[in-house]
């Protein structure tokens, strides 16, 4: 049966939702709190956080597993799916699939906004600290919330493509203990190398931001940027398990076009592997599908996302 017949019998179905969670949902420790929550279907419920870390209001996206209730005496675990530049908290139900591969799956998926060039950071602003702190949102403030309202376990995984990918490795990293599993899809996981500094002041620039507020200036700064780069931080990813995919830019078995060719999935590409060196040379296992020919497009994310499904879904039971 195809999403779209899916989507339009849904549609045309009486759907019963979920009661709202709470009148007065329990904040996290800094003052976080969900000030609204609707119910898009069955499974699926948008939130808005009052973030103090960000400094306004955030959306995030959850997907319900079968048989969760707000009232449930257990608790699920919980998969977080980033998001890439550009992009939104509604990109992955909206491009990919993830509904019908997850309506089976005894884990509770959060997709929350990350800015639109907030690189999973909490912004260094030239030294001075301040908003917006994406870091502290996706580590902090937001796993508290879905475990105090929505009946989220401490037993995680985390998953993103391109800057999401950047993201959840380099969450993973940073946090030890914190999730069991991460899967990367086109993700920049060597960020000191030639050239990422200058595409990330890029991709930043382009949404009107200050480029050096993430991580400042790298040649001016560069044990700012070191402490954030995956690469630099890998030997904290040992004993997780551990997912990477990413092509080449160039035209690949989902590509159309009789001429594709993505330079940003170039860049992907020609860092990749020095990402991989890194954990091949510290001995920690992490699966690898650099399939050549590619652009950096939903299409390939899509099917990175189920090939990784079974490993993240197996870390999460």
């Amino acid at each position: 049966m195809t999403r779209a017949l899916l989507s339009a019998l849904s549609a045309a179905a009486l759907i019963v939702v979920p009661a709202p969670v709470a009148a007065t949902p329990v904040p996290a420790d800094d003052g976080a709190q969900v000030v609204a929550e609707r119910w898009l279907d069955a499974r699926t419920v948008d939130l808005t956080v009052s973030s103090p870390a960000v400094g306004g209001h955030v959306p995030v996206r959850v997907l319900t597993p079968p048989g969760w209730s707000p009232n449930a005496t257990r608790t699920w675990p919980v998969l977080y799916l980033l998001q890439g530049v550009g992009d939104d908290y509604t990109s992955w139900t909206r491009e990919t699939d993830v509904e019908e591969l997850s309506a089976t799956s005894d884990v509770l998926v959060v997709m929350p906004d990350a800015g639109r060039a907030g690189w999973y950071t909490d912004w260094w602003n030239g030294g001075r600290g301040g908003t917006p702190k994406w870091e502290t949102f996706h580590t902090g403030e937001l796993p508290q919330l879905i475990e105090r309202n929505y009946r989220g376990g401490t037993v995680r995984a985390i998953a993103g493509l391109s800057a999401g990918g950047t993201g959840a490795f380099g969450y993973a990293a940073k946090h030890p203990g914190m999730f069991r599993a991460a899967a990367s899809y086109s993700g920049l996981l060597s960020t000191q190398f030639v050239g990422v500094p200058q595409f990330v002041y890029t991709t930043v620039l382009r949404e009107g931001l200050d480029p050096y507020g993430p991580w400042g200036r790298e040649s001016l700064v560069p044990a700012v940027w070191a402490a954030h780069n995956p690469r630099q931080l890998a030997a904290n990813l040992r004993g997780l398990s551990l997912y990477m995919s990413y092509g080449n830019g160039f035209r690949g078995a989902l590509d159309t076009d009789w001429w594709s060719y993505d330079p940003f999935e170039t860049i992907v590409g020609t860092t990749s592997p020095d990402f991989v060196l890194r954990m091949r040379s510290l001995g920690i296992p992490i699966t690898v599908n650099a399939y050549g020919g590619g652009t950096h497009t939903w299409k390939y994310w899509q099917r990175e996302l189920r090939a990784s499904w079974p490993m993240l879904t197996a870390a999460l039971s």
